[in-house]
């Protein structure tokens, strides 16, 4: 018979002793292993900021003041399904205006709302008006907007001058830039009396050049000095890229304020002349002349009545007439200068001109009439 085997006593140690371990190990991790909980971390304290500098105090009050007159221009064209011929409205462009006078009046650029079907008006309360075109002066990139919003919501800008800006002083753009709503840059004059073409090729006279960040949908918006006041509308920028380069310009607001209310009253820009037509710029050069020639006079006009003379044919020689050479002693090259030069006058205004006749130099006082 076979003695039973009994399992050897000495084989039950490592397991005694691997639950002793893991009972040590489990009192260790949550008794003695177990940390206090870390306070929440503090913020370090704030230093105080002081007061704001000057410059900062003049542009956040300008800013508050003048945004509220800044408004957003959306262009819609409408257009026709080639499938359904229905018609359609689609958004064509966007750009920047401003308030001018509490009968809801809208200034911004002609070429902003050119060839559009309809225009929408977003106010910086972010209400929407149908916008109606007055008038446009696109000689000066300048056009006139009507909206029936009431007068409580329309804020105008105060009116400056540019006669007296000086390179150096700090200036303000406030507008709608890439659409973002009412945005402002500052910068300073960098130039006076420049000159742009306007979208009708006609030359832009005393442009206000500036460093202000001016981008697309800045069009339109105002340029505004220290003082708050309107001292231009933004209406263009050079840059390869197309967006700001640091050279902007803006149609001064002396011109502003000339032509604006021309249009309110008249729904467009009275214009003032001499009633005569000229010689193109390139026949005038092939024939020798170094400013403007009168071609032809029409019957009843001022120019006639002065005794202007315009060119003409005897027998088979073309006899020259009189060459524009100066008007109020400013000399003028071409009809584009001689019109930039009329438009400091006003109509019924006499206006000495310097004209060479038959090789001499002589004056005559013309009295400026309106011309179309």
């Amino acid at each position: 018979m076979k003695t039973p085997r009994f399992a050897k006593p000495a084989r039950r140690v490592p397991v005694l002793l691997l639950l002793v371990i893991i009972i040590a190990g489990w009192w260790w991790f949550f008794h003695e292993g177990t940390e206090a909980p870390l306070p929440p971390p503090e913020p370090r304290e704030i230093t105080a900021r002081g007061d704001l500098a000057a410059a900062e105090k003049t542009a956040i009050e300008i800013f508050s003041a003048a945004s509220p007159a800044v408004l957003f221009i959306t262009t819609i064209e409408l257009r026709r399904s080639l499938f359904s011929l229905n018609i359609y409205e689609l958004p064509r462009g966007t750009g920047s205006g401003f308030i001018w006078d509490q009968d809801g009046h809208v200034v911004t650029n002609y070429h902003v709302i050119e060839d559009a079907n309809r225009v929408e008006v977003t106010l910086a309360d972010q209400s929407s008006w149908s916008g109606r075109v007055v008038g446009v002066a696109p000689d000066k990139d300048l056009a006139v907007l009507k909206i029936d919003a009431p007068a409580e919501r329309l804020t105008s800008l105060r009116i400056g001058t540019s006669s007296d800006l000086l390179v150096g002083q700090q200036v303000f753009a406030i507008g709608n830039p890439f659409g973002l709503d009412q945005t402002m840059t500052s910068g300073i004059v960098s130039a006076l009396g420049r000159e742009i073409r306007a979208v009708t090729g006609r030359t832009i006279q005393g442009v206000i050049q500036t460093d202000a960040a001016i981008n697309p949908g800045n069009s339109g918006g105002p340029l505004l000095d220290s003082a708050g006041r309107l001292i231009g509308v933004n209406t263009a920028i050079y840059s390869p890229s197309g967006g700001s380069a640091g050279i902007g310009f803006a149609v001064p607001v002396d011109v502003v304020n000339r032509v604006v209310p021309e249009i309110i009253r008249y729904g467009r820009v009275i214009q003032p002349g001499l009633g005569i037509t000229v010689a193109h710029e390139q026949l005038a050069r092939r024939l020798g002349v170094e400013g403007v020639l009168i071609v032809n006079i029409r019957p009843g006009s001022s120019a006639e009545a002065s005794g202007l003379r315009g060119s003409r044919q005897v027998g088979g020689d073309l006899i020259l007439g009189d060459v524009i050479i100066a008007v109020a002693g400013a000399p003028v090259r071409n009809f584009d200068e001689l019109r930039n030069r009329m438009d400091n006058f006003r109509v019924g205004d006499a206006v000495d001109l310097t004209i060479i006749r038959d090789g001499e130099e002589m004056l005559v006082n013309v009295v400026l009439e309106e011309v179309s």
